[in-house]
């Protein structure tokens, strides 16, 4: 019976100890097991960048005229020189190109041009052949002077009534493109003073812009800028300068006036558009520069995250000049690193990651 109540313990024993150990097998050690997060990085390089005063304005034509009549007349649209059609909306037009004339007989001969002509023709030869007379002293030098007067009046009045005919030809004032052509019938009376066109040139376009007061010594004439279309893409833009500033603010607006200049020599932007205008008040040639929406706020500190063997590792940067897109590193952040660019935004310092590009 000893014997028996001997064996009952050591079966007990046996079976604690193996509850025990049971025990200790499902706890086991405590293993970080942390899923890594994808991220997309980039290498850290040196770039261009440039900061802007930035602007809004309506784009203008830097040559616009209306095209008027002069004198009252029958309408008569002349043909275009090489399409073989009469003038149109939307044509180029040369310097000096006829566009439309006025036909009035009645002006004409008040003009009496031919008759000036033969004047001016008469008294050209008068005096050519007092001067001959005088050089062999056949005649007085009054009477040379007296010749040479009237030869002069005669120019005088050929040439006014060439300006007066003038009146009856529309001609263009500069070269530029025929921006609207009312219509007219062939022979309609046209009174003096009538539009009859308007001419635009637009290979520089002319805009004025409106800024803060606190950008007045950022901004001088001959200052690059670029333009675009409002709502256009960033790589649509054109180049220009600053032409005029004024020294002085507006009491009301606290704002200062700038004028500026835009070549626009393949006409893609156009009179009337609502343009973005960038001045580049500050530039570097070459710098570290990445996006500015992978930089993260966190508590008034610039941070960003760089990949090291698979960990991400938080920097503060120290940030120089900048744009809507992009933005200068002054310190924080080295060549060649890599820059975490997507998924950074549940990121925290020694995160674990897997990359790709």
């Amino acid at each position: 019976m000893e014997t028996d109540m001997t064996m009952r313990q050591t079966i007990a024993t046996s079976l604690l100890l193996v509850v025990a150990l049971s025990g200790c097998d499902e706890e086991g050690p405590q293993i970080d097991v942390e899923s890594a997060i994808p991220v997309r990085v980039e290498a850290v390089q040196r770039q261009p960048i440039a900061e802007y005063v930035s602007a809004t304005s309506t784009a203008q034509a830097i040559n616009a005229a209306t095209l008027t009549a002069l004198q009252a007349g029958e309408y008569q649209l002349q043909p275009h020189p090489t399409a073989g059609r009469p003038y149109a909306m939307g044509d180029a037009i040369a310097e000096g190109a006829l566009v439309v004339r006025l036909h009035n007989p009645e002006f004409e001969n008040q003009v009496s041009i031919e008759s000036k002509r033969l004047q001016y023709q008469s008294a050209q030869r008068e005096f050519e052949k007092q001067k001959v007379l005088h050089e062999k002293g056949g005649i007085t030098l009054r009477e040379v002077t007296d010749a040479e007067r009237m030869f002069i009046d005669a120019d005088y009045a050929l040439e006014n009534a060439q300006l007066q005919l003038a009146r009856l030809e529309v001609r263009a004032p500069f070269s530029g493109i025929l921006a609207d052509l009312p219509h007219r019938s062939v022979g309609e009376l046209v009174e003096t003073g009538a539009e009859l066109g308007r001419l635009m040139d637009y290979e520089t376009l002319y805009a004025e812009v409106s800024l803060p007061g606190a950008e007045i010594d950022r901004v001088h004439p001959d200052q690059s800028l670029i333009a675009m279309a409002y709502g256009g893409s960033d790589s649509d833009t054109l180049s220009g300068v600053i032409e005029q500033v004024s020294p002085v603010l507006d009491a009301d607006s606290r704002m200062f006036k700038a004028t500026l200049r835009v070549a626009n020599e393949e006409l893609s932007l156009r009179p009337g558009m609502f343009l973005k205008i960038d001045i580049i008040a500050e530039e570097r040639d070459s710098t570290i520069v990445i996006a500015r929406d992978v930089v993260t706020d966190r508590d008034g500190r610039h941070v960003v995250y760089i990949v090291d063997k698979g960990i991400a590792l938080e920097r503060q940067l120290e940030l120089g000049i900048g744009n809507r897109q992009a933005v200068e590193v002054l310190s924080g952040l080295d060549v060649d690193e890599e820059l975490v660019v997507e998924g950074f935004e549940t990121l925290r310092d020694r995160s674990r990651v897997k990359t790709g590009r």
